[in-house]
């Protein structure tokens, strides 16, 4: 069983649609189900008119009472393209209730412990902070992917909030959105492995939100869209073991960092810094 949590520091530049993506590309023989995690509320109930319940509020009654290694599974629904998807509540208030009661159940993550073998749990964690109830599941996780724009304001704050240590600790690899300075150069000056870049295809994005338009068919499917397939690739990096990765991609930095303390991140976040070299990814 595999856990993915996936999220963002500064905002969330497109962390759900990302995460469908990567839920329903990801390879056989595995099978694959995505949690809204989201402290800040659900939107995929909304997004395809799916019902509140089951989900999310109804996973965490239900670990209370049972410790069912298959609970997971009662608790999901499915969107048209067939992808199991377990719902958060819309509303904020009951979502990081819902999270924190669920977390609270289990020392270790409850995603983990209700899921069947051989399963990949995609968790949309939406902006992780070091008070998000998200983060439990962030630290159980066995892969963190953050997406971020690869501009200096915004590797900038990446910088800034990984000076906290239960950050750092995550190990995360960085999910590109937007042009901006390259994945060598960021990996170079930060330290953090890129995963992959999001690419620039909105209509493929607005299938996976739930907009798409029906005369578009199987068309738009996440199997024949651009980032459908920049997803797979990148799932397809997260199952390659470390010793078969390419050296080119070095393995975080263990200990705390500021902007301060990597060589050559000054130039890379600096205001003066106004024409980065453009990157693989184009904004959602």
């Amino acid at each position: 069983m595999m856990l993915i949590a996936i999220g963002s520091l500064k905002n969330a530049p497109g962390v759900t649609t990302w995460s469908l993506a990567l839920a329903a590309r990801w390879p056989h023989p595995m099978r694959s189900v995505l949690v809204e995690c989201d402290p800040s509320g659900g939107s995929i109930a909304a997004r395809f008119r799916l019902a509140q319940t089951p989900g999310l509020a109804s996973l965490t009654a239900a670990t209370r009472r049972d410790g069912h290694p298959h609970l997971l599974w009662s608790h999901v629904q499915q969107l048209p393209n067939g992808l199991p998807v377990v719902c958060a509540p819309e509303g904020a208030q009951f979502t990081h209730a819902a999270l924190a009661a669920l977390l609270a159940s289990h020392p270790t993550s409850a995603l983990r412990a209700a899921a069947l073998p051989n399963t990949a749990v995609i968790a949309d964690c939406g902006r992780l902070t070091p008070d998000s109830p998200a983060m439990a599941i962030a630290r159980e996780a066995d892969h963190v992917l953050l997406l971020t724009r690869p501009r200096a304001d915004d590797l900038g704050q990446l910088a800034a909030a990984l000076t906290m240590v239960d950050l750092w600790s995550l190990r995360p690899r960085l999910l590109l959105a937007g042009a901006g300075h390259s994945p060598t150069e960021i990996t170079h000056e930060l330290g953090i492995p890129v995963a992959g870049s999001v690419p620039h295809d909105p209509a493929g994005a607005r299938a996976l939100a739930g907009y798409a338009d029906p005369h578009q068919g199987s068309r738009r499917s996440p199997h024949r869209s651009r980032i459908g397939r920049a997803a797979l690739t990148v799932a397809n990096v997260l199952l390659t073991p470390p010793a078969d990765r390419p050296r080119t991609q070095p393995t975080p930095v263990e200990r705390r960092v500021s902007p301060t303390d990597l060589p050559g991140l000054a130039p890379l976040i600096s205001p003066a810094t106004t024409n980065p070299t453009p990157g693989n990814g184009q904004e959602l």
